[in-house]
């Protein structure tokens, strides 16, 4: 067989930034197991010079071609679109720039911040930086699907979650089944600030 792609099918159209995605992820797998771009060449029926384009992200690589490296690498296909894939699930915010949530059931004196939210995948993650200032009022009846992590920063409150009270201070932290009436049932020092994260099965 010679040194060209074993395919003589149509080429896979991809966006270009997923092909440096991939051929990255196929120069990096390659140099992790020491071998030369002519090893890796030989080993999956390619031309160095198709490998070099692959790699460099100048050429969109078949389905047969990315199975042939695959092969010669001992490593799932899927593995190639990894870096990919986290390249686009990312949700950046800068300091102060968090979006202002009315969430339902919020109180007045309740300020939640939007710090980012999930791209992809089965599981929603909201995070939140809430601040309960002096006008601020107790309720601790919020109830929703998923799970809830709140690590608190700043200030003192009694958090209740179901028929268990629990006082948070700063370097505080509570993880529990959000379904069970919670929130703050007493603000004892004022203001209050904790971070809350929220997931939950994107079907739930």
């Amino acid at each position: 067989m010679s040194k060209s792609e074993k395919t003589s099918g149509p080429q896979q159209t991809v966006p270009a930034k997923l092909e440096a995605a991939i051929g990255g992820e196929v120069r990096r797998q390659r140099k992790r197991q020491d071998m030369t771009m002519a090893m890796l060449a030989d080993a999956a029926g390619l031309s160095q010079g198709m490998l070099s384009k692959i790699e460099t992200g100048q050429t969109s690589p078949s389905l047969a071609t990315l199975a042939s490296l695959a092969e010669a690498l001992a490593a799932p296909i899927s593995s190639f679109f990894s870096a990919g894939e986290r390249s686009r699930d990312v949700s950046y915010v800068p300091a102060g720039d968090g979006i202002r949530i009315d969430r339902r059931g919020t109180r007045a004196g309740h300020l939640y911040q939007l710090l980012g939210h999930s791209v992809r995948g089965d599981v929603a993650v909201e995070p939140y930086l809430i601040t309960l200032d002096e006008a601020a009022e107790t309720y601790d009846e919020f109830s929703h699907d998923g799970m809830e992590f709140i690590h608190m920063l700043a200030g003192k409150v009694v958090y209740r979650h179901g028929d268990k009270q629990f006082t948070l201070s700063p370097g505080d932290s509570l993880l529990f089944d959000a379904r069970s009436p919670h929130g703050p049932s007493d603000l004892l020092e004022l203001p209050a600030v904790y971070l809350s994260v929220i997931t939950a099965g994107k079907g739930d």
